[in-house]
């Protein structure tokens, strides 16, 4: 039930004892402030690392080495040549491999041409399955498909850096030709990168073309350089690693000791452990302003205490007139609350705008990078602090309001 009379007294209360009240607000209003501040920093941090991450998050590569243990007749220091057999074999018995992407390249830059034009690319042979492990971003035509790996066609697709090399700037490279040692092949989409600056530039200087081409244009036949792979749905990354090192192992009689002879990369462990990062900078974040904002809960418990000293002797005239225990309770409780909901929600707007004017400068003036992008509030997070606030509020409340609440009348009534 609404009370005037209770909301009148208060505000009589804090006008009274302004800046005594704005300063026990205070310690209140910066632990919001520094949580939201610092939960959106930190939110911040994690977009612009995530964002920078341009392959499937928990994809495996998994590449030939030397062997190092002599095993069934081989001598250590052989090379393990990975096949299209190999491929097959995969597809046939590790049923937990959703995407398989086959890879080759040609070694080393390669010079591609285009009438006078020419300069050293990077050549890849790629799968059209090759864009469920990393995105691909086109600007124009289209990617390789299951054609152009069927019929070995002679068809690139190229990166932004090749196409500004190699065209002017207002022709279409789409249904142009380009020479890769001597060979010809059909322009017929234009890609760039995403994710950090160094790979970003890296796809910029490449070249794609169908990986069963690369192999028969350039003496690779039936070879394959390298695997990329993404899990099925529910299945850990570390599952397929497993699984298609130890069928490779067997198929290309390879020690199960030898550790040297396969490498692989488990981006979803790397990502693991920048998740864990994350946590940690949130937890961080958390401990200091829950430490803030207790020590300002505190500061209104002790404020309170004072209050209810000074009106030692008005609790005793309400309480000899008839007032209940519970209505003094409350009125201090209320007093209370009303001071740290107040400061909480200035807190939280004041951190809720400075991180969007952070935000707000960080797209005007195009200065998201690869460690930092797109600060947010986590609204729900944020609104649940400013809860748990309000009952902080009232528990800071209670020690006063129930000492206020046992105020003898008669000794109160002596008071001076």
């Amino acid at each position: 039930m609404f009370d005037l009379d209770k909301w009148t007294e208060i505000y009589a209360t804090i006008s009274k004892h302004k800046l005594r009240t704005f300063l026990t607000a205070f310690g209140v209003f910066w632990g919001i402030f520094m949580l939201v501040v610092l939960l959106g920093a930190g939110n911040g941090f994690e977009n612009g690392v995530v964002s920078s991450f341009d392959i499937a998050k928990n994809s495996v590569f998994v590449w030939s080495q030397r062997t190092s243990i002599a095993y069934k007749g081989f001598k250590p220091g052989r090379f393990v040549q990975f096949t299209n057999d190999d491929v097959d074999a995969i597809r046939r018995t590790i049923p937990e491999v959703a995407i398989l992407a086959p890879r080759n390249f040609l070694p080393g830059n390669y010079t591609v041409n285009r009438g006078t034009k020419n300069a050293s690319f990077n050549v890849y042979g790629e799968y059209p399955d090759y864009t469920g492990v990393k995105p691909v971003l086109l600007n124009s035509g289209r990617f390789i498909n299951y054609l152009d790996i069927r019929d070995r066609r002679k068809v690139a697709v190229i990166g932004t850096q090749v196409r500004k090399v190699l065209f002017k700037e207002d022709e279409d490279p789409i249904g142009q030709y380009i020479s890769i040692k001597g060979a010809f092949f059909l322009v017929v989409g234009v890609f760039r990168g995403k994710g950090d600056v160094e790979d970003n530039r890296e796809d910029a200087r490449t070249v794609f073309i169908p990986s069963t081409t690369l192999q028969q244009a350039f003496n690779q036949y039936n070879k394959v350089a390298f695997f990329a792979m993404v899990p099925q749905p529910g299945v850990k990354a570390a599952v397929i690693e497993t699984k298609v090192k130890e069928l490779l192992a067997q198929r290309h009689h390879i020690s199960p000791d030898d550790k040297r002879a396969l490498g692989s990369a488990n981006v979803e462990e790397n990502f693991g452990r920048v998740q864990g990062l994350f946590t940690g900078i949130r937890g961080f974040s958390w401990v200091v302003s829950i430490g803030t904002i207790i020590a300002g809960i505190i500061g209104v418990g002790n404020i309170m205490l004072i209050v209810v000293k000074e009106r030692t002797k008005e609790i005793g005239i309400r309480k000899a007139l008839g007032a209940t225990p519970w209505s003094i309770v409350s009125l201090i409780i209320q007093e209370s609350i009303v001071i740290t909901s107040a400061a909480g929600y200035f807190g939280l707007l004041a951190g809720t705008g400075l991180v969007a004017g952070i935000d707000y400068l960080l797209k005007k003036f195009k200065a998201e990078g690869e460690f930092f992008a797109n600060p947010e509030v986590n609204l729900p997070i944020a609104l649940t602090a400013v809860g748990l606030l309000v009952v902080m509020g009232a528990l800071a409340g209670l020690i006063p309001a129930t000492k206020a609440a046992r105020v003898d009348p008669v000794v109160a009534l002596k008071d001076e």
